[in-house]
């Protein structure tokens, strides 16, 4: 098996046409990029509507924008960090365990890896062909790619995707409270809400191209759930009249 394998991501086959790769191939930074965008644009647009219902003063909003964003760009960090080094902890304890079962009983893997293959579609005999070929090739590899599915096509550094999940959050939170900041203090709520609104819709739009998905329901389910998240905690900085 190559030394540089480092998996952490589910498995991705190499495309027979890299001038026209899939869409599939993107979905490691793709998840991670609007996911980070998409929580720093509602999370921080709704504390700073709920802040602005319960007391509108410029300064306990800027306050409670500012410390929404640093906390989240750290929380969000520290969970991605967590969240990949976990996975990769868990892949790493089966790639050993699966190393140590083609040491101990190479021939019984040998039939596994042959019976995957047959229930892809190949007959039995081609199916053991194959299984051999591959094995006498790097049968580790083989193992990891197509018992455990995994590879390091798209596999995920912790440190790298804690950096990124902090970086998107971090410029996601910053419109809504650049908005506050730069609109009148009567109208903080419908001023984030308007540029919330236009940002995740751009959000959703180009999650939907680097997808090569549908534009409508990307950006609708976007732009629907980050309104009615600000919604209901403006409604509780209304009734509360608190920070929230």
């Amino acid at each position: 098996m190559p030394h540089s394998f480092h998996p952490h991501a589910p498995r991705i086959e190499p495309s027979a046409h890299p001038d026209d790769p899939h869409f599939v191939a993107r979905m490691g930074w793709l998840r991670a990029a609007v996911m980070g965008a998409n929580d720093g644009i509602v999370s921080v647009g709704a504390l700073i509507v709920g802040v602005a219902a319960a007391d509108p003063n410029p300064r306990a909003v800027m306050i409670a924008g500012s410390a929404g964003l640093v906390a989240g760009a750290l929380s969000m960090a520290m969970g991605e960090y967590v969240s990949v080094s976990s996975q990769s902890d868990t892949e790493r304890a089966d790639i050993l365990r699966e190393r140590k079962a083609l040491e101990e009983a190479p021939e019984q893997e040998l039939h596994e890896l042959a019976a995957i293959y047959e229930a892809r579609g190949m007959s039995a005999a081609t199916a053991m062909q194959a299984a051999r070929e591959v094995s006498d090739h790097d049968a580790l590899g083989a193992h990891v790619r197509d018992e455990l599915g995994l590879s390091d096509a798209s596999a995920a550094n912790p440190l790298v995707a804690a950096f990124a999940s902090a970086l998107t959050f971090s410029l996601g939170a910053g419109l809504p409270l650049l908005t506050a900041m730069l609109v009148p203090g009567g109208a903080v709520i419908l001023g984030v809400l308007v540029s919330v609104a236009i940002a995740l819709a751009i959000l959703g739009a180009c999650g939907a191209w680097a997808g090569g998905a549908p534009l409508g329901p990307s950006i609708l389910r976007v732009v629907v759930g980050g309104l009615l998240a600000m919604a209901v905690t403006a409604l509780v900085g209304r009734i509360f009249g608190v920070s929230v």
